[in-house]
């Protein structure tokens, strides 16, 4: 997820079953007078959810932004392809994903940035907002008796040094929103990071660590068949997927931190071309079709205007620079 690798790669078994459905093509088709070919660089391999929910805008997008294709870009925890949007020529041609990870934790997370996130990109429109979801082992959620986030804080702190949690990786999502839960809860539960979020929930579900933050899309079959005890997910509000699952926002009053992904385009992109760019996303991200295909990943459509876009980016940024700070995770 990355940080966000791990997000991609933990939800990869899920969106590799949507993406046949999901999919269209990796070219839409359409006539433009000056038969031009415009490209959306997604930073990640093929089959996850960004690539998904990209290659469904650019199908929603052909009539009016003409031909546009998916260029998949991945490696360096997302930095890769995203450097290349940095670098594209600023001509509306090329625009890509900023993602939490790209944008947000890298920045911190990494001792060399090929790119600046906050200078090299002009912002177009958010995509996406994805819930993550505080799960416990059913079993052992039975054994202690915790069936509530305040019981899994009194449990902690009644029993210092008793828990773990597992995450995909240092710096992953998991990790960071375990750092934050601990400190804002006063408690202490041991980091076991794994190669990757599905070792990371595989570990879960053996009963080898005690609870994670998964990605709700990725959780939500083994919440739904008994195997995972859901305790809150990790949105301001509770998600319309899950709507019986409490924010943990109930319980910690300003927890919120989710998996977010969105359009950019090169800095210098003139500001008429961004408000094009800006008018037919947000019109395809408001289309019934689209919201509906979202849904099945339960991701919320979220189509914003430029600036508003640039306003949350860099305030995921400064949040993020505590989180990652604290969490000591760093990759050289």
């Amino acid at each position: 997820m990355f940080s966000l690798k791990s997000l991609v790669t933990s939800a990869a078994l899920l969106a590799g079953a949507l993406t046949a459905a999901l999919a269209p093509p990796a070219m839409a088709q359409s006539a433009t007078p000056s038969n031009k070919i415009m490209r959306i660089i997604v930073p990640y391999a093929p089959g996850g959810p960004i690539d998904v929910t990209a290659r469904l805008l650019a199908e929603r997008v052909k009539d009016t932004l003409g031909t546009v294709i998916i260029e998949n870009r991945p490696g360096a925890g997302g930095n890769i392809g995203v450097d290349a949007i940095a670098k594209a020529p600023p001509d509306g041609l090329t625009v890509g994903i900023a993602a939490v990870a790209t944008h947000a934790i890298n920045p911190w997370l990494y001792s060399k940035m090929p790119y600046n996130a906050a200078t090299d990109f002009a912002p177009i429109t958010q995509m996406v907002r994805v819930p993550n979801v505080l799960v416990m082992n059913a079993d052992t959620a039975r054994r202690l008796n915790i069936n509530t986030l305040a019981d899994l804080i009194q449990y902690a702190k009644a029993n210092p040094a008793k828990l773990n949690y597992a995450s995909g990786g240092n710096g992953s999502a998991g990790h960071l929103a375990g750092e934050m839960f601990k400190a804002q809860a006063g408690i202490f539960a041991l980091h076991i990071p794994y190669n990757g979020g599905n070792p990371a929930q595989l570990a879960l579900l053996s009963g080898q660590v005690d609870f994670n933050f998964d990605n709700l899309a990725t959780a939500s079959a083994n919440i739904k068949a008994g195997k995972l005890k859901a305790l809150a997910v990790t949105t301001a509000k509770r998600s319309a997927a899950l709507p019986d699952i409490p924010a943990m926002a109930e319980t910690l009053k300003g927890f919120e931190i989710d998996t977010w992904w969105g359009l950019v385009a090169p800095a210098a992109t003139p500001k008429d071309v961004v408000a094009r760019l800006n008018q037919a996303f947000v019109a395809a991200l408001n289309s019934p079709e689209v919201k509906t295909r979202f849904a099945m990943l339960m991701a919320e459509p979220v189509a914003n205007m430029p600036e508003q876009f640039g306003a949350f980016m860099k305030s995921e940024r400064a949040k993020y620079e505590k989180v990652v700070k604290a969490s000591g995770a760093r990759v050289d």
